[in-house]
């Protein structure tokens, strides 16, 4: 069966990528978030004297060069750089060649919340001490947020639609929906879609230091902790996810793997306040249930659920006011996990690498748990599978939240595939 019931066909995932702090490709993130291993450590991108915060999810060991060449990596941002080794590992295991394709109706679209903010930050500090004619030519090109949709078209001579969604730490899970609907719809046959994000710089430490949203905890590993009564922040990180997602004909057709289904979308705004959510979660609940009803599952069929849970106080609080509003009496039943626990807040790209996660169960049966649970929230009171990996047995709907500033809400469902 190619279309579901309405009309729309229905799409598959086929292959996916990431480079993360926890690791450098899909096999080295799964194998450290099911250990419960953390992947934030001390801060060594950004000269942080002065500041409070002195820790950070970094990219290790990435070296550029592998998977471009040297003159072109020198001539991207990082962020493009991680989407390119996320891209190439994504196209590898759905054995992907854009040679046998229409590359006209292979698209591309990314999230991304903050551009080349290390670039930036350099160009600023190159004016103030050289002059505004010393700074990198090239820097314009850099750090516009859709250069990393750009430059991977141009690595992969993808030539359909080529779009890039900033909703701040919503934005892959914006860009991951509406690929999903370019497909549905006829627009195209397979995207690449996905966030990235590499935003460290002192120009984003100082930004998030002053509203007071970054952990102050002095011990890396334990900084992050989501649903835990003694959060005090989220860690910031980067990294990358991407996925090749085509219709279900296209994958059959040239005998793609099939991991999983991409069947839901939910998107909402609280058109409410720029950092702080809706207390009674009933905008975020709304993204939820969008996203069940466009799958076609209710609240009762969910397995697992990847929360946004960054850290904070209101929005772990609010998470779970507005999932126990959108799920029920389930929410009490169904494991929910947050992978910023592992890796810390990879801000624009985050939707991206925890539906990785998500994908990952489905295909393992297992969850991976939400680390430094050690001290109980009565606000946070849902099962949030503490500090150690759980056999869920058959994964079938997984339901990812992300949420963003400004109030911006993207929900997606992964479903088992049946073909």
């Amino acid at each position: 069966m190619t279309e579901a019931s309405n009309g729309r066909r229905r799409v598959v995932i086929t292959g996916m990528g990431t480079i993360n702090p926890l690791g450098n490709t899909v096999a080295e993130f799964w194998e450290g978030a099911l250990a419960g291993r953390s992947g934030v450590g001390p801060l060594t991108a950004v000269d942080s004297s002065g500041y409070e915060i002195h820790i950070a999810g970094e990219v290790k060991g990435f070296v550029p060069e592998d998977f471009m060449d040297r003159k072109e990596a020198r001539r991207m941002s990082r962020f493009s750089q991680l989407a390119i080794a996320a891209s190439r590992e994504a196209m590898a295991s759905a054995k992907f060649d854009m040679g046998d394709m229409d590359a006209y109706r292979v698209g591309v679209l990314f999230g991304n919340g903050m551009g080349g903010y290390p670039d930036t930050d350099q160009a600023v500090k190159d004016i103030v001490l050289k002059g505004g004619r010393r700074i990198d030519p090239f820097y314009m090109v850099k750090m516009l947020p859709n250069m990393a949709a750009a430059q991977v078209a141009m690595q992969t001579g993808a030539r359909g639609y080529n779009a890039t969604i900033s909703t701040a730490c919503a934005s892959a899970g914006n860009a991951m929906g509406e690929a999903l609907e370019m497909i549905r719809w006829g627009r195209a046959d397979a995207m690449l879609t996905g966030g990235t994000e590499a935003g460290l710089s002192e120009l984003g430490l100082a930004a998030f230091q002053v509203m007071k949203a970054l952990s102050t905890n002095p011990e890396p590993e334990k900084a992050s902790r989501p649903f835990d009564a003694k959060r005090d922040g989220f860690v910031s990180a980067e990294g990358a996810a991407v996925f090749v997602i085509e219709a279900e004909e296209h994958a059959q057709r040239r005998g793609a793997p099939i991991l999983a289904e991409l069947a839901g979308y939910g998107c909402t705004s609280d058109a409410h306040h720029v950092v702080v959510p809706v207390e009674d979660g009933e905008t975020t609940a709304a993204a939820m249930t969008l996203a069940l009803h466009d799958a076609g599952v209710t609240a009762e069929q969910v397995d697992y659920v990847n929360a946004h849970g960054t850290s904070t106080q209101m929005n772990d609080k609010y998470e779970t006011v507005a999932m126990k509003r959108a799920l029920g009496e389930s929410a009490y039943a169904v494991p929910i996990s947050s992978t910023k626990s592992l890796i810390g807040h990879t801000l624009g790209a985050s939707a991206a690498i925890e539906a990785v996660a998500c994908v990952q169960s489905i295909l393992t049966g297992w969850v991976h748990p939400t680390i430094n649970q050690e001290y109980p929230d009565p606000d946070c009171d849902l099962d949030y599978i503490p500090n150690v990996a759980r056999e869920a047995g058959d994964v079938r709907v997984v339901l990812k939240n992300s949420f963003g500033f400004g109030g911006q809400n993207a929900c997606l469902v992964f479903k088992k595939y049946e073909g």
